[in-house]
């Protein structure tokens, strides 16, 4: 596989994934000009999609964070083409899981990962791509209690951390006392 224009017209394996995510990294004529950065936001921009794989490029600055997350049905897999970023992996009884994720690294991952990655350095730049393409997500929070919720988003919603207080219309994430 060597370009956007070339892809197999299947679902890609997390091998194929990881190469055209690094591919595409390493031309940044296929994205430099969708570069853009801001604290509140993440900066995102879909670079292809058809039936069978997703490309995004997204930006980060250190304020950038997505909270817990998974693809839904989708392997993925992450180019850092500037900067650098930090995966975060849940952890059972401690503290997350933090691997450094400089520019020139990539990784991939099935469908059953869950994460969360947050800017490390200003300007930081990455591609994503995901097969099957995106259409829903599994939004993670740990309640004050430790308890882990998940809510479906759809793949154009910007990942943010949701902490308590959960928001009015995500009611069903809060604890609930059961009868004794």
């Amino acid at each position: 596989m060597t370009d956007l224009a070339h892809l197999p017209g299947r679902d890609l394996d997390r091998q194929e994934l990881a190469e055209l995510a690094r591919h595409v990294a390493e031309h940044p004529q296929l994205w430099a000009d969708q570069v853009a950065y801001d604290d509140e936001h993440r900066h995102y921009v879909s670079l292809h999609r058809d039936a069978n794989v997703d490309v995004w490029v997204i930006c980060w600055t250190p304020s950038n964070d997505t909270g817990w997350h998974d693809h839904d049905v989708s392997s993925g897999a992450v180019a850092v083409a500037r900067g650098e970023l930090v995966e975060h992996n849940l952890t059972v009884g401690g503290d997350s899981l933090r691997t450094s994720a400089p520019a020139g690294h990539s990784f991939s991952f099935g469908p059953d990962h869950i994460h969360r990655m947050t800017g490390q350095a200003e300007a930081s730049v990455s591609v994503h791509v995901y097969s099957p393409p995106l259409w829903r997500m599994g939004q993670y929070a740990i309640s004050r209690t430790g308890v882990l919720r998940r809510t479906s988003v759809s793949y154009a919603d910007e990942l943010r951390p949701v902490d308590e207080p959960f928001p009015h219309d995500q009611a069903r994430l809060r604890d609930t006392l059961l009868p004794s």
